[in-house]
């Protein structure tokens, strides 16, 4: 087996046991945090079921961000969109055979590319030009975005431009997932993508992409807006309030 091959999937093995730890102890973190107050953000449900219901509008259509700005919300939903599409396309890469739906979303992922570097180069652009956003934007704001861009112009790049072999791809793919090393082609494109991700995938539980788990543990959007009727209490001060 070649250097190169073991590099990568070393590299790899690393960024996915440093992808689902990380994010692991993130979400143990965010469940444990005490919430001391009622701070739902109103107008706000009033049962359980409506806050499941206000979630996955949140999850799914990013109703805060709609009505917050819908520059933003154009550009931020068309990019989550293009990902999920991109991502389902790439899942290929890890069956054999491939599930029918990820077979049918083909051709919608491959065109979703240019969607997603589309929304990111707007949401990048919003920080230079917004002057409220670029006040607040931080050197790793910019970085982010700039990684982002680059693994989806290095993706497009590798079905548009300096096309690889995809069979040895997927066969050195499916290897990692069997503990089976395959040779890995020596293309610059491929090799350069693959180190993009995993240094996506190695600095996410530091990033502020984690608000993706982040939104359900948010106490303004996860909570029942019932103060008059039920008590709030955290864990923490519940004994507090015994002994009184």
């Amino acid at each position: 087996m070649s250097l190169l091959a073991v590099s990568f999937a070393a590299l790899l093995y690393l960024a996915a046991a440093v992808l689902v730890v990380g994010v692991g102890l993130k979400i143990f973190s965010y469940a444990r945090t005490p919430a001391p107050l009622k701070i739902a953000t109103t107008p706000a449900p009033t049962t359980a079921l409506g806050v499941g219901w206000r979630m996955a509008r949140e999850v799914v259509f990013f109703e805060s961000l709609f009505k917050s700005s819908k520059w933003t919300w154009i550009l931020g939903w068309t990019f989550h969109a293009a990902l999920l599409l991109v991502l389902l396309r790439h899942v290929r890469y890890f069956q054999q055979p491939v599930w029918l739906a990820v077979a049918l979303v083909q051709p919608f992922g491959m065109y979703a590319g240019f969607a997603l570097v589309g929304a990111l180069a707007g949401l990048w652009a919003r920080r230079f030009l917004v002057d409220r956003v670029r006040y607040i934007s931080t050197p790793s704001d910019h970085l982010m975005l700039a990684l982002l861009l680059a693994i989806g112009f290095s993706g497009l790049a590798l079905r548009f431009v300096a096309h690889t072999d995809i069979v040895a791809v997927k066969v050195f793919m499916l290897g990692l997932l069997r503990l089976d090393l395959q040779p890995l082609p020596a293309d610059p494109v491929l090799l350069a993508h693959l180190a993009l991700v995993a240094l996506l995938m190695l600095i996410f539980p530091i990033s502020k992409l984690l608000h993706a788990p982040g939104l359900f543990f948010s106490p303004t959007r996860n909570q029942v807006d019932n103060p008059r009727e039920v008590r709030h209490l955290s864990a923490w001060a519940a004994p507090l309030d015994k002994r009184a």
